[in-house]
């Protein structure tokens, strides 16, 4: 089956363009062609708040043959894309969406695109974290375009009825992801970092912004004992200092290890090999990538039990969950964690999932779906 899947590939950087690489090369093993359509500019340098786009010689990241012809903000591009996809007669047109300022330009594509051809759209977001006039209508633009939706989330299938009723959904969990290598000892780990490996240490990972609670983790973290330490990896949206206010305030400063940067690829092993769980204090939360990586690695996750969270971790049965976003119940989960030894039997749960959560089992999922269509 031709497949032209539209959206971020190498070589642009980060968890968007991991997830289509390893999704495009499951079509591959499954016999399918996929062709790549990438974005020439995703993001205006100046509406990105990260370091760069661009995949650096510390990620391993697999170039994916792509055509870049599609820039966000130029119209013109929207038609030739279009054309481009039209030339290869694909059977389904595939994309990611997940935030509104994409939907202008996947929309238009997608009104362009062949009427034969099933558009599938794989929603990471329907309702954005932090919304902005204009959001709402721009996304319903987008989802009008499209036949059918994947989602990986209750809380996202819910967002996405709420929009369009009558969407069409097929519903899968997110893959594990699996080209970062395996573990390394926690020793070794912890002596790359420069973290202590006597103590119970706990993993926050990933971009840092503000609906991902570790402002609260901090607060946690002055309840707990000298023998927890917080390790705090990712690259900050926007400035660091009023947590390293509240860093300083609360007197953390010998219980935090912090690597406010982007962790490329070759570093994710260290952190999650050093790390006795992985801690996501979330306010509010769709689905996480970052419990498939922990999962990759077999690192436990302790987790609030917020938007779909829950559904990653199996009701609890993959991963501690957290009843309240509070300090307070924060602190007693991961005293209970550590106290009650549960890191063998939600390790063991995991691994029991794996088979499961396949990225062929998605490409297989995708296309039965684009038959129903």
């Amino acid at each position: 089956m031709n497949i032209a899947y539209l959206s971020t590939f190498y070589p642009f950087r980060g968890g968007i363009a991991q997830f289509n690489a390893s999704l495009y090369r499951a079509f591959e093993h499954l016999g399918h062609n996929p062709s790549a359509f990438s974005f020439s500019r995703q993001y205006p340098d100046i509406l990105f708040p990260g370091e760069t786009q661009f995949v650096t010689e510390h990620d391993i990241a697999d170039p994916i043959p792509s055509i870049r012809i599609l820039d966000s903000i130029n119209p013109l591009s929207w038609y030739s894309t279009a054309k481009e996809i039209n030339n290869i007669h694909p059977e389904i047109l595939l994309t990611k969406f997940w935030m509104p300022f994409i939907a202008p330009s996947l929309g238009a594509v997608a009104a362009r695109v062949n009427k034969k051809t099933k558009k599938i759209c794989i929603v990471d977001n329907a309702l954005p974290h932090e919304r902005r006039p204009g959001d709402i209508a721009l996304t319903r633009y987008f989802l009008n375009r499209y036949d059918g939706f994947i989602v990986m989330s209750d809380t996202v299938e819910k967002d996405l009825l709420s929009l369009k009723p009558q969407a069409k959904i097929c519903r899968h969990n997110h893959p594990l992801y699996n080209h970062f290598g395996g573990r390394i000892s926690r020793e070794e780990a912890c002596k790359s970092l420069h973290i202590p490996s006597d103590k119970h240490i706990l993993l926050f990972f990933g971009f840092i912004r503000s609906y991902k609670g570790l402002s609260l983790l901090l607060d946690a973290m002055k309840l707990l004992p000298d023998t927890y330490h917080l390790v705090i990896a990712g690259e900050m949206y926007g400035s660091f200092d009023k947590y390293q206010q509240q860093i300083e305030s609360l007197d953390l400063q010998h219980k935090i290890s912090l690597h406010i940067r982007y962790i490329s690829d070759v570093e994710t092993p260290l952190f999650f090999s050093a790390a006795d769980a992985c801690i996501l204090p979330y306010i509010s939360a769709t689905q996480s990538g970052i419990i498939a990586i922990a999962h990759h690695f077999e690192t436990p996750v302790i987790a609030t039990n917020v938007g779909s969270l829950s559904d990653a971790l199996y009701h609890g049965a993959a991963g501690m969950l957290i009843d309240k976003t509070e300090p307070q119940a924060i602190a007693d989960s991961v005293h209970t964690f550590f106290s009650k030894k549960l890191s063998d039997q939600y390790i063991a749960s995991v691994q029991s999932l794996k088979n499961e959560l396949s990225w062929e089992s998605l490409g297989e999922a995708i296309v039965e779906f684009s038959e129903l269509l």
